[in-house]
């Protein structure tokens, strides 16, 4: 089965920059759909961003440009780039793959956890 695993979360000061990456351990291609979530405690996990096999994005509203999403395919990861950190980002960053709605094929990563301190 596919495995996805975040890493480059951390603690950042506010204004901070940090870049996540997931590794698939297979092509990312296999997929409909890439992305990123996050969840802070006592809060609902909430879209960050997603990557489509054909390379559209979405991004949360909330997040202003700050936010990309981009890949590798080469390397079989997904990368997000944070910018301008604020204290409300913190949060456990989850990579997230996709299949086909009909397939029911729905994956996670372990999740990294993003600190932003004020």
């Amino acid at each position: 089965q596919v495995q996805l695993v975040e890493s480059g979360g951390g603690l950042v000061q506010a204004g901070g920059s940090l870049r996540l990456s997931c590794v698939a351990s297979r092509t990312i291609f296999g997929f409909n759909l890439m992305g990123w979530y996050r969840q802070a405690p006592g809060k609902q996990r909430e879209l960050v961003a997603t990557l489509s096999r054909a390379g559209n994005t979405n991004y949360a509203d909330s997040l202003k440009g700050r936010f990309t999403i981009s890949r590798d395919t080469e390397k079989n990861t997904v990368y997000l780039q944070m910018n301008s950190l604020k204290p409300e980002d913190t949060a456990v960053y989850y990579c997230n793959a996709k299949g086909r709605p009909a397939t029911g094929s729905d994956r996670w990563g372990q999740g990294t956890q993003v600190t932003v301190s004020s």
